[in-house]
């Protein structure tokens, strides 16, 4: 049975997609610790982030450059922080998330809960800033 991440890149649960591309797909977390909090996961299912092949692995960094770029031109910030947890959801996944402070990137902190619109604000300040 697909996961929820395979879900959202079937296009069966909606999401607010950042990028795509014929191995990796990142899209905004909805329970952001900060404004600008993206995912990057690949369309293939595994669990365990370092179970991917090491031209997985290095293509999912690559996939992520741009994208991080981007949030830190959206989200001015220190630094874009990147975390691969793992925990929360079944498929390998990284976390991009905007910091100012080491305590940005805490997971046991509050997550926000931003509507739908500013969601959509926030992927559109990303877009903005990713190449076409």
């Amino acid at each position: 049975m697909p996961g929820i991440f395979s879900k959202i890149i079937a296009g069966e649960i909606p999401c607010h997609k950042i990028a795509e591309s014929e191995r990796f797909f990142s899209f905004l977390d909805i329970r952001p610790l900060t404004h600008g909090h993206t995912l990057v996961i690949p369309k293939i299912e595994t669990d365990e982030f370092f179970t991917l092949n090491e031209d997985e692995l290095s293509g999912i960094l690559l996939f992520a450059k741009p994208i991080a770029t981007a949030i830190k031109l959206a989200f001015p910030c220190k630094r874009v922080g990147m975390a691969v947890i793992g925990l929360e959801v079944p498929h390998a996944h990284m976390h991009l998330i905007p910091l100012q402070t080491m305590r940005d990137i805490n997971f046991e902190s509050p997550k926000l809960e931003p509507s739908h619109e500013d969601l959509e604000m926030a992927r559109r300040r990303i877009l903005s800033f990713l190449p076409h």
